[in-house]
């Protein structure tokens, strides 16, 4: 599978995500869980490349929901990861693609087409930010860097649990951050900017990239009890430069 050609693939979306016309065309799902018809319009624009391309592999996307898969090899796709970001124009929203394998994440493109960044990460091959490798923090604590952290805004109940947590990790680390979307929070572990990222609920497509990207810059992905990630179901996720990872999960 050529990376270069996917990279392409996925990098032809930036003409959606710079409709606003179709940004501003929202349906609500659920709390705070919008669609906008650029998702809708990526998600159907790669299904169908990639169907096209890839015959013999399925596909898994957010706007269809999680749901069982009959096969072994499926994409998971986040066509917006940062829909509520979108539709106000905040400019932090990702495209988020990730090729599992065999009980793996064997592949995964994040991509900002706000900043024209492309994070790429193969099993076994490193980390990429446009084309160069890049690597984990080498912070030794949590009072040696900045964390992310999510809301799981779909999820209130959620709330007083998650924002204690917070508080507790804002105050051993230098500061937090809050971007809205995890698949860039992943790929900012991945390239050093943050030193870990959190969030109590979350999706396959939201994380099976960037949980790649991190783990072959030389991090760490779990849940919060310290457990690999499953790839259909929701679930926290907690990840970290790998030196800092018991810290964080401690306060989790």
């Amino acid at each position: 599978m050529e990376m270069q050609k996917l990279i392409e693939l996925v990098k032809e979306t930036k003409a959606f995500v710079g409709n606003r016309e179709r940004a501003e065309h929202v349906k609500i799902k659920g709390r705070a869980d919008y669609v906008t018809q650029v998702d809708t319009d990526i998600q159907s624009f790669l299904a169908g490349e990639l169907k096209s391309r890839f015959p013999a592999i399925q596909f898994l996307g957010e706007e269809e929901g999680l749901h069982e898969m009959t096969g072994d090899t499926y994409w998971i796709l986040d066509p917006i990861d940062g829909t509520t970001n979108l539709i106000h124009d905040y400019q932090h929203s990702v495209v988020s693609l990730g090729l599992y394998e065999k009980g793996e994440i064997t592949l995964g493109i994040v991509y900002d087409p706000f900043r024209e960044d492309v994070y790429h990460a193969q099993k076994g091959k490193g980390s990429f930010l446009n084309g160069r490798p890049i690597h984990v923090s080498e912070a030794e604590g949590l009072s040696e860097t900045i964390i992310a952290v999510g809301t799981s805004p779909y999820d209130r109940e959620l709330a007083e649990d998650n924002f204690r947590r917070i508080r507790s990790v804002f105050d051993r680390a230098q500061d937090i951050r809050r971007t809205g979307t995890a698949a860039l929070d992943l790929a900012y572990v991945a390239c050093g900017r943050i030193g870990g990222f959190f969030e109590p609920r979350l999706s396959p497509w939201d994380f099976a990239a960037g949980m790649l990207l991190v783990q072959e810059a030389g991090g760490k992905v779990t849940d919060f009890e310290g457990k690999p990630l499953g790839f259909l179901k929701r679930g926290s996720v907690v990840a970290s430069n790998g030196k800092i990872h018991e810290e964080l999960r401690g306060l989790l």
